[in-house]
C-alpha cells in the first residue's frame, strides 16, 4: 500500500505560480510512475502531467504544456508540480496518483493509489 499526501494548494491571482508537492509513504515510490490529475466542479477528473519511475520521461496535457513542470525526488519519496502562468481555468482540486507501473499512463482508471487532493483556486 502506498499513501500519498498532497500539499501546496491555495488561492493565487491569474499569472501567478504555485508549487504542489506529493509525499509518498513507501520507498517503492521510486519504482512507480506518477501522475497529477485535476477535477473541477461538474467536470470529470483529467490528466495533467505524468512522470516515469526515474524522472527521465515526462508527459503533459496540452492545456498545461509550457506552463507546468512535473518532477520527482526519489530519495525524498516526493513528487512536485510547478505551476506557472496560472489561469482561472486551472482552478480545480489537484490529485497525485501512482499507477503501479514504471511507465506513464494518462487513464486515471489505471492508477492504483491516490492522494486526498489539494484545492487550487486562480482568481481573475
Amino acid at each position: 500500500q502506498v499513501q500519498l499526501v498532497e500539499s501546496g494548494g491555495g488561492l493565487v491571482q491569474a499569472g501567478g505560480s504555485l508549487r504542489l508537492s506529493c509525499a509518498a509513504s513507501r520507498r517503492t515510490f521510486s519504482s512507480y510512475a506518477m501522475g497529477w490529475f485535476r477535477q473541477a466542479p461538474g467536470k470529470e477528473r483529467e490528466f495533467v502531467a505524468g512522470i516515469n519511475w526515474s524522472g527521465g520521461s515526462t508527459y503533459y496535457a496540452d492545456s498545461v504544456k509550457g506552463r507546468f513542470t512535473i518532477s520527482r525526488d526519489n530519495a525524498e519519496n516526493t513528487m512536485y508540480l510547478q505551476m506557472n502562468s496560472l489561469k482561472p481555468e486551472d482552478t480545480a482540486v489537484y490529485y497525485c496518483a501512482a499507477n503501479g507501473y514504471s511507465y506513464i499512463v494518462v487513464d486515471p482508471q489505471r492508477y492504483r493509489y491516490w492522494g486526498q487532493g489539494t484545492q487550487v483556486t486562480v482568481s481573475s
